[in-house]
């Protein structure tokens, strides 16, 4: 299998930046682990993701330089996880940087630089700042739901939308519908 590297994360509202991460971890080693943080670790963690972990996962997944992908569902797994994997380094971002250092003991431990510009963190925070109306979110979801269903495939090619593009689109509103409806209870 060559040098096993393994990296940690939430991986919400995949960017640019998670990208970078993963592609050069991967350039670190031959095999790369991803363990993608559950919706119950996040939450004794204090986050919420906007995208629940079964597609965070998938996404990760799909990633040309990720070969597994594990869920993360506490902090002691990476001592388990780093023997189970026989993994040779830990990657994780500079913004961690000292608090993985223990595992040195049982493998190189790297902090690789963050992308610069837009991170999800700086995104999460913006869509908390922006306040929409149910209603409008409803009338959205409407809205794309009729494209989806009207518009042909040469009309879509022109504006260089697929189907598809809407319908991700429209699973995003549904999300942040569903987070409005959290958020009033």
């Amino acid at each position: 299998m060559g040098k096993v590297v393994i990296t940690y994360g939430t991986f919400d509202l995949f960017l640019i930046c998670h990208l970078n991460l993963l592609k050069r971890a991967k350039a670190l080693g031959d095999y790369l682990i991803v363990g993608v943080s559950t919706d119950e670790f996040n939450a004794v963690k204090g986050k919420k993701a906007l995208i629940p972990f079964e597609q965070r996962a998938e996404i990760v997944a799909s990633i040309k330089y990720v070969d597994l992908v594990i869920p993360e569902t506490c902090w002691e797994q990476k001592i388990e996880d780093i023997k189970k994997y026989n993994v040779d380094i830990l990657v994780m971002g500079k913004d961690w940087e000292g608090k993985f250092d223990y595992l040195k003991k049982y493998c190189e431990v790297v902090y690789l630089e963050r992308t610069k510009g837009i991170s999800s963190s700086y995104l999460r925070s913006i869509l908390k700042k922006v306040r929409l109306q149910k209603e409008d979110l409803m009338y959205a979801l409407k809205v794309l739901e009729s494209l989806s269903n009207v518009l042909d495939d040469s009309l879509l090619k022109r504006i260089s939308l697929g189907k598809s593009d809407i319908i991700k689109v429209f699973e995003i509103l549904e999300i942040l519908a569903r987070e409005l409806d959290d958020t009033e209870d």
